[in-house]
Formats: C-alpha cells, sequence, structure tokens
C-alpha cells in the first residue's frame, strides 16, 4: 500500500511540477553523484551567470579632496567630487576632463576597438577604460544616474518574464503517468469483479513494474553527464535546461570585437617604399616613447634592436610623435601630421616619414582569433550566421572573406540595435543563439534564446548569459551542439527501451500472474539498466566527437 502512495504522490509531482517527492529525491541525488565534479571545480565556483554592469565596476575611486586621494565607494561619489582615474582603470560616473591626456577604451561598451581620445574639457562616459596615464574627472552625475546606468535600465534591456518551457521528458513522463494510472485502475475494476483476491496483487504489481523513475533517471544521468563533459572543455551551462535550448538553435548571432577578435593583439602590414631593418628599429624606438595604444602595438611588431636614444620628442595629441632618433628626424602619426597635406584617411593607419620625406604606412586590421575561420567553416552549412558589432565598416571586406557573402553584417550598432536585431529574428519563428563578450552585448545576451559569453579567462567579468565559454574552445562549439542534439536522442531511446520494458512487465502483471516481490527486484534493474545505457552512450558520443 506505502508503494502504491509513492508512486501516486510522484506521479503527482511530475504532472504539477511541484517536485520534493521520491522522483526528485532520487533524480538530484544521481544527478549530484554525477556533477558533483564540476560543483566542486574550483573554476566553476568562481563563474556567474548573472553579472550586470555592477559587477565590472570597482568596488571603489580615488576622489581627490584637498590635494589628497581619498578611497570612497560608489554610492558616496557625488556631482561635484574630482576622481583621480589611473592607467587602466574603469570610469564610474560621467564626468568632465580636467587634467591629463585621455584615450578611453569603450570597447565594452560601444563595441569600439580603438581608443577615442578625449581633450581637457570634454565629457566623459561611464563605463570607458582610461590607457594612458592618469586623468582627472569632475564628476556631473552621480554613479546611479550615469550613461552607462541609464542604458542598462532601459526597457529595452529589460527581459519580460520568461514563460517556463516546459522539458520534452516531463511531457512523456506526465503521459506516462496518466496511462499507468487508467491501467491500474482498469485492472483493479477487472478484478473486482472476476476475482477480489487478485486484485491488489495485480494493481501492486502494475504500480511497482511501471514506475517511471527510468525515465526521469535516464535523463539526469545524461544530463549530468553532458554537463561534466562540457565542463570539463571550458564549457559552461547555467542549468541542464540549456541543453535542450542549444539543441533547438538555428540562428547563430555573433558580435566581433571581442568575440570574433582578440582585443590582445592587431595584425600589422606596411605599405609604401622599402624601409631597411636599421630605420625599422629606429621607427620602433621612437613608438616606444609614446604611450599610445597603436604605437604601443607598433612598437612591440617592430622592435628587435633596444636602447636606441630618442631626442627632442614631441607628441601632439590626436595627431602623432616626432623625434630625432640616431640623428635622424622621423614623424608617426596621421597623414596631414606627418605630410602637411589634408587627405581623407580610411581604416587605422599611421604614415611614417624620415627626414621630412614620406615613405608610407602601417595598416592596423583587427586580429581575427586562430580558432574563428575552422568554426566559421563547420556552422556555414547547418546555421544561418551574423555579425553585429559596435565598430566601424574598416573590417567588412576581411569580414565577408571569413564569413561568406551570404552572412548578415551589421556596423554602428548600438546595445540597443543588437537587442532589436534579436527580437526581429525571434519575431520570425528563430530559436537564436548570441555569441558575446561585453556589456555592449549584455541586452542581446540576455533577449536571444541562448546567450554565451564569450571569456578570456573563465574567472573575468562576462555579463548575464545563459553559458559562458573560454575563447580558446570557440573552434568546438560545432562539437558542443552535437553534443546537445545527441543528448535528446539518448533519453528519447531509452524512453523507447523503459516502454518496452514497461509493456512486457504490464502484460504479465494486469494478469496477475507477476507477484509485487518479484516486480520489486525488476524495476531497480530496468532503473540500472536504463542508467548505465544512457551514462555510456553520452560518454561514447563525447568520445567520438573528441571532447
Amino acid at each position: 500500500m506505502a508503494i502504491i502512495i509513492t508512486f501516486i504522490r510522484s506521479a503527482y509531482e511530475v504532472i504539477s511540477g511541484t517536485g520534493g517527492g521520491y522522483f526528485d529525491s532520487m533524480t538530484g541525488i544521481v544527478f549530484f553523484m554525477l556533477a558533483g565534479r564540476i560543483v566542486q571545480d574550483k573554476t566553476y565556483r568562481q563563474l556567474s551567470f548573472e553579472r550586470d554592469y555592477t559587477s565590472y565596476f570597482p568596488i571603489a575611486i580615488s576622489v581627490l579632496k584637498e590635494e589628497k586621494e581619498v578611497p570612497t565607494i560608489l554610492p558616496e561619489i557625488k556631482p561635484g567630487n574630482t576622481l583621480l582615474i589611473h592607467n587602466e582603470e574603469l570610469i564610474p560616473a560621467d564626468g568632465i576632463l580636467t587634467k591629463g591626456k585621455a584615450f578611453i577604451d569603450y570597447s565594452f561598451v560601444t563595441g569600439e576597438s580603438l581608443p577615442v581620445l578625449k581633450e581637457v574639457g570634454e565629457l566623459i562616459y561611464a563605463g570607458g577604460k582610461q590607457t594612458e596615464g592618469n586623468i582627472e574627472l569632475l564628476v556631473v552625475k552621480e554613479v546611479a544616474q550615469s550613461y552607462l546606468t541609464k542604458l542598462w535600465n532601459r526597457d529595452e534591456f529589460k527581459k519580460g518574464d520568461t514563460v517556463h518551457t516546459t522539458s520534452f521528458v516531463h511531457l512523456l513522463s506526465r503521459y506516462f503517468t496518466y496511462i499507468v494510472l487508467t491501467i491500474a485502475i482498469a485492472t483493479a475494476v477487472y478484478w473486482q469483479i472476476n476475482d477480489p483476491l487478485k486484485m491488489w496483487t495485480a494493481v501492486t504489481a502494475v504500480f511497482i513494474i511501471a514506475c517511471p523513475c527510468a525515465l526521469l533517471l535516464s535523463n539526469s544521468f545524461t544530463n549530468g553527464n553532458i554537463l561534466r563533459i562540457l565542463s570539463k572543455n571550458q564549457f559552461f551551462l547555467k542549468n541542464a535546461e540549456t541543453i535542450e535550448e542549444i539543441a533547438k538553435v538555428r540562428n547563430i548571432v555573433f558580435d566581433k570585437t571581442g568575440t570574433l577578435t582578440t582585443t590582445q593583439q592587431q595584425n600589422i602590414s606596411y605599405e609604401g617604399e622599402k624601409l631597411t631593418a636599421t630605420q625599422e628599429n629606429q621607427i620602433a624606438a621612437l613608438a616606444v616613447c609614446s604611450s599610445h595604444p597603436l604605437s604601443k602595438a607598433l612598437a612591440k611588431h617592430l622592435l628587435k634592436e633596444k636602447n636606441i636614444q630618442v631626442a627632442g620628442f614631441k607628441e601632439t595629441i590626436g595627431q602623432g610623435i616626432e623625434g630625432i632618433v640616431s640623428e635622424y628626424l622621423i614623424k608617426l602619426g596621421s597623414y596631414q601630421f606627418v605630410t602637411g597635406n589634408n587627405k581623407n584617411q580610411f581604416g587605422t593607419k599611421i604614415f611614417v616619414s624620415i627626414e621630412n620625406k614620406f615613405y608610407g604606412y602601417y595598416i592596423f586590421n583587427n586580429h581575427y582569433r586562430e580558432e574563428i575561420p575552422a568554426l566559421i567553416k563547420q556552422l556555414k552549412g547547418s546555421y544561418t550566421l551574423s555579425v553585429i558589432t559596435g565598430d566601424n565598416e574598416s573590417e567588412k571586406v576581411n569580414l565577408q572573406k571569413l564569413l561568406g557573402n551570404k552572412t548578415t553584417l551589421l556596423f554602428h550598432q548600438k546595445p540597443e540595435d543588437k537587442l532589436h536585431y534579436i527580437k526581429h529574428l525571434q519575431e520570425q519563428s528563430n530559436v537564436v543563439m548570441m555569441i558575446g563578450d561585453g556589456l555592449n552585448d549584455a541586452g542581446a545576451l540576455k533577449q536571444s534564446d541562448i546567450g554565451i559569453a564569450v571569456a578570456e579567462q573563465t574567472n573575468n567579468f562576462t555579463p548575464s548569459s545563459d553559458a559562458i565559454i573560454e575563447a580558446k574552445q570557440l573552434s568546438r562549439l560545432p562539437q558542443f551542439i552535437a553534443l546537445c542534439l545527441a543528448n535528446r536522442n539518448i533519453v528519447i531511446a531509452s524512453f523507447v527501451l523503459s516502454i518496452v520494458y514497461n509493456i512486457i512487465g504490464l502484460f504479465f502483471a494486469v494478469q496477475g500472474s507477476l507477484s509485487p516481490l518479484i516486480a520489486a527486484i525488476l524495476m531497480p534493474l530496468s532503473s540500472l539498466s536504463i542508467v548505465l545505457i544512457t551514462f555510456g552512450s553520452s560518454s561514447l558520443m563525447a568520445k567520438w566527437l573528441k571532447l
């Protein structure tokens, strides 16, 4: 009798979705046995899937009071305070530049790949990062009223309450439960009329042999094993339901800056009159004197000989640098600065002159991650691809070569534009995966069916998302998706096997020829066999995919 009550209570929990009974206890134990290594893993515990912009802000900032630095927590920053922003430090509040040379990296907010020059007296918005020395900033708005905060709090960025999508596992289990209850009632009625002594034996055997534990255990074991395999490969999912959602994806949208490209490296090429090795070293020696990001990149690209002396170094903000290197006057910068002539400059370039003779220019292009070409090649045939970026169109030709003419490329996209594009795809009944890395992608990641945040290191800042992937693992995304697709097929196959087993067991149970004791022995054996099959199948699939 207790077994029948347990079955009915568990059946109610499956139908109502309340959980907490025998099913959930067993599946929970099994799941944590398998996924325990994930939870215990140090890296996994450091991850957060619910970060907002405040996770990117420092806890405190230096406020200048009576020419002294006073560490101040962000909520206490008021308009009129003067902030001292150190090199590589985030700007937490909107303010006016009052001292220093500001090169603000807004890539995390707008997607622009290069720092923006700001002069004294110009307004600087929160969310940017100072990349060249210390600056002083006069606060004009509180942190809570800053541009970044208002951007994050816009209605477009507030995804409405998500409609809970019931897993296909629960739907199948629900129908299974209805059928078993119907069979049990019919069996009870039949034997009550024909042979009352067999009624409880038959009904008890029906409930024992048809217990849907195997159905839910197979799903939990498969999900737990797949979560373990994915996390081992630096692809961390928010929950098991994400596995099913990934399997439904048909549209994949990429951010460019920080996702397809890396902000830690630039591709540099030279066009113009050939330079000697000595001249290249002299140019590098001059570039080393500047802290501008492009100068740093050029120096790193060229420098082979150190200890070259530079005399009379001068930097014109926003224009270029010049100096005497080994008795030669060298200028690096914009075309107008180097030649004295005005000319439209397309793309990112540094022009070079030696002794007032124009030689040529260095071209700076985004450096695409090494794994991206292989990734795109694998995804092209099966998915509709798009790239949306806040950067300019200087990389359009390179992107078309990489992605093909059929890929949608959108430039100058604000954070809300990215979100609206995701909505547009979803309105056409597409299941959309968004892959991005920064605050400018946060709204789109939240709106998409599956939002994947790319991290250079798994303990770095990542916006709110459904999954986090290590950047070096991007090339394996097709294998990860294939494993998620296999999950559904494995569970369905185990369901079919379980149902066949239940049909055979019910055939004997309804006739009253199967004792409850034998049924109680066979039931856990069936659950064990199903679990071993699902666990083994998912492991073999991962091995075949080389994960």
